[in-house]
C-alpha cells in the first residue's frame, strides 16, 4: 500500500528543502530554493517490503529527513546501516551474475523487472495463483543397457545437480566419472568438481577377479568375463541415472595380458554400451601419481610411490629435490624413473598359493617379486638418495589399506582413518609378520580383510617386503586412493576447473573493487 509523508518548514524559515523519492532502492534527492515557498508534499511512491534484516524499516526514513547543522536535509545514504548495505551490494552480484549467465547461455534470461516487486491480479483480489504443474516425473524411465541420448544425458545431471551449485557462479557444477576395471576389482567413482579438488557424489567397487587363470592360459575365463560384465553393467546404470556428460573407463592388466582381451572389450561395448579404454602400463603409473600427490608430504626430498594391483605392481620414484613449492597435480612433472612389475597378488598367488602360507612359501614369494625389481632404472641413485635426503613411501592398494586397518585395530575398515595414516618401518614390519602367521580362517574373519582378500593379501605382503628389502624408507603413507582419482583429476585440469574459477574470482575482485 501507496505511503505518503509530508514535511512543512517554518514560514520564516528560508533554508532549502529536500525532497527524498525512493524507488526500487534508488534514492534521488532534489532542491526547492524559493523564499517562503509552501511545504513541499512527497509523493507517496510505493515502496518495496524489505525482508527483516535485523533493522527497522522506518529508522533509516525519519533519520533521513534529520536537518543537519546548516538546516539542510541529510542524504539517505549517510544513515543506511552497514548491514543494510551489505545486503544492497549481495543483490546487486545476484542480479549482475544472472545477466552475465543468460549472456553466456549458461542460465535462464532475468527478468526485465528483476529487483521490482511484482504483484499478480488475482492475488490483489486476493486470489492465490494456481501451483505450477511439474511433469519431470512423468517421464518415463530409459533401458539401462542403451547409452543415453545427449539431451537426456544433460536432463539427468540437472536433475542430479539440482540444489547443489558452484560456489564462484550460479551454474551447476557438471559431473565428472571415472571407472577402473583392474585384474581383481570394478571400481567407479563420480564426482562433482568444488573449489580446491572435487566431491564425490556416488561410487561403485566390486570383486571380479577378471584376472583369474590369465597367468596359467593367458586367456580370460567365461566365469570371470560374467562376473566383469555384471558388474559393468551396474557401473553404466549409475553413469545413466546420475547424467555424466564426461568420463574416462579404463581397463589394466588383465585385458593386456589375456589373448581374448580384444574380444571381450567388444563384448563389453555390445552388452553394457561402455568404451573401455586399455592403457598401458606407464599410463596406469602416471595415473596413480596423480590420484595420489595430494598425500605427499610438503618437505619431502622424494618418495617412492607403489600400487600392488592384481596383475602388475607399479613402482615410481618422485625426485621433488628441484620442486619449488610445487605440490598436488603438479608433482606428476617430477617423476625421475619408473618400473611395471608382471606381478601382482592375482597371479603371485596362483603360482605359490595364498590359502595356506608357511613361511617358506611366503619367502619363495618375497623371491619372485625381488627378481623384477632388479630392471628398475636409476636403483643405486634411489638408494643414495634415500640415504641422503627426506624420502619417505606411499602405497596404494588394498595391501597397504589392510595393513593399516589391521594396525588401527577397527572393529570394521573405515576409509577416512586409513586413508593418510602413517606407518613407521617397524610397524610395517610387526604387521606383515602378524598377518603371515595368522591361520587362513583367522583372516577371513578379520573385518579388515574378509573372505575376499583372505587368499591374496599375504601376496600382497610379499610384493610390499620385496619392495621394503631393496629400498628402505622410515616412513610409509597410506592411500586409500588410486586411478580412478588420477583419471577426474586429469579430466578436471584439462577442461580448466580449476584455472576458470580462480580466474572468475580475480575478475570478480576487480569488478567490485572499481
Amino acid at each position: 500500500m501507496a505511503t505518503e509523508q509530508r514535511s512543512a518548514a517554518s514560514p520564516g524559515d528560508k533554508a532549502d528543502v529536500g525532497q527524498l523519492r525512493h524507488d526500487s532502492g534508488h534514492v534521488e534527492h532534489t532542491q526547492s530554493t524559493q523564499d517562503g515557498a509552501p511545504p513541499v508534499e512527497r509523493d507517496g511512491a510505493k515502496r518495496r517490503k524489505k525482508r527483516s534484516r535485523g533493522r527497522s524499516d522506518t529508522d533509516g526514513r525519519n533519520a533521513a529527513h534529520a536537518a543537519g547543522p546548516a538546516g539542510q536535509a541529510q542524504s539517505a545514504d549517510a544513515v543506511t546501516s552497514p548491514k543494510g548495505k551489505k545486503a544492497a551490494n549481495r543483490r546487486g552480484r545476484r542480479r549482475w551474475q544472472a545477466s552475465r549467465n543468460a549472456k553466456n547461455g549458461r542460465g535462464p534470461k532475468p527478468d526485465a523487472n528483476a529487483g521490482q516487486t511484482a504483484v499478480n491480479a488475482e492475488q490483489a483480489n486476493g486470489h492465490s495463483a494456481p501451483p505450477l504443474k511439474d511433469d519431470s516425473k512423468a517421464q518415463e524411465a530409459r533401458g539401462h543397457r542403451s547409452p543415453p541420448s545427449a539431451q537426456q544425458a544433460r536432463t539427468n545431471a540437472d536433475k542430479g545437480t539440482r540444489g547443489r551449485r558452484s560456489r564462484n557462479n550460479g551454474a551447476r557444477a557438471p559431473l565428472y566419472a571415472a571407472l577402473d576395471l583392474g585384474t581383481n576389482n570394478c571400481r567407479l567413482l563420480i564426482a562433482r568438481p568444488e573449489e580446491r579438488g572435487f566431491r564425490v557424489v556416488d561410487a561403485y567397487s566390486r570383486i571380479v577377479r577378471l584376472g583369474e587363470g590369465v597367468g596359467s592360459n593367458r586367456r580370460l575365463s567365461s566365469a570371470a568375463m560374467d562376473r566383469a560384465i555384471d558388474a559393468l553393467d551396474n557401473c553404466h546404470r549409475k553413469l545413466a541415472d546420475r547424467g555424466v556428460l564426461r568420463s574416462r573407463l579404463i581397463a589394466t592388466e588383465a585385458c593386456r595380458a589375456a589373448e581374448n582381451g580384444a574380444a571381450f572389450i567388444e563384448r563389453v561395448r555390445s552388452e553394457t554400451g561402455l568404451a573401455l579404454e586399455v592403457v598401458n602400463r606407464e599410463t596406469e603409473a602416471r595415473l596413480a601419481v596423480a590420484g595420489c600427490a595430494s598425500l605427499v608430504d610438503h618437505q619431502a626430498d622424494g618418495v617412492i610411490l607403489f600400487d600392488i594391483g592384481g596383475g602388475s605392481s607399479e613402482i615410481v620414484w618422485l625426485d621433488l629435490r628441484n620442486r619449488c613449492g610445487a605440490r598436488g597435480y603438479a608433482l606428476t612433472r617430477f617423476i625421475r624413473s619408473w618400473i611395471s612389475l608382471p606381478v601382482g597378488v592375482v597371479n603371485l598367488a596362483e603360482r605359490h598359493g595364498g590359502v595356506h602360507v608357511t613361511p617358506e612359501i611366503f619367502e619363495a614369494m618375497v623371491d619372485d617379486a625381488a627378481d623384477h625389481l632388479s630392471a628398475f632404472s636409476l636403483a643405486d641413485t634411489l638408494s643414495e638418495a634415500i640415504g641422503t635426503g627426506r624420502v619417505h613411501m606411499l602405497g596404494t592398494s588394498g595391501t597397504v589399506t589392510t595393513l593399516a586397518g589391521v594396525h588401527l585395530g577397527l572393529p570394521r575398515y573405515d576409509r577416512r582413518k586409513v586413508d593418510g595414516t602413517w606407518l613407521d618401518d617397524d610397524d610395517v614390519a610387526r604387521m606383515i609378520d602378524q598377518l603371515r602367521d595368522m591361520p587362513y580362517e583367522a583372516r577371513v574373519e578379520n573385518p579388515c580383510i574378509g573372505a575376499d582378500r583372505a587368499d591374496l593379501v599375504l601376496a600382497g605382503c610379499a610384493i610390499l617386503e620385496a619392495i621394503r628389502r631393496r629400498w628402505s624408507c622410515s616412513r610409509l603413507r597410506v592411500a586409500d586412493r588410486g586411478l580412478r582419482e588420477g583419471i577426474l583429476t586429469e579430466l578436471m585440469a584439462a577442461d580448466g576447473v580449476w584455472s576458470h574459477r580462480s580466474q572468475r574470482k580475480r575478475q570478480d575482485r576487480r569488478r567490485w573493487r572499481d
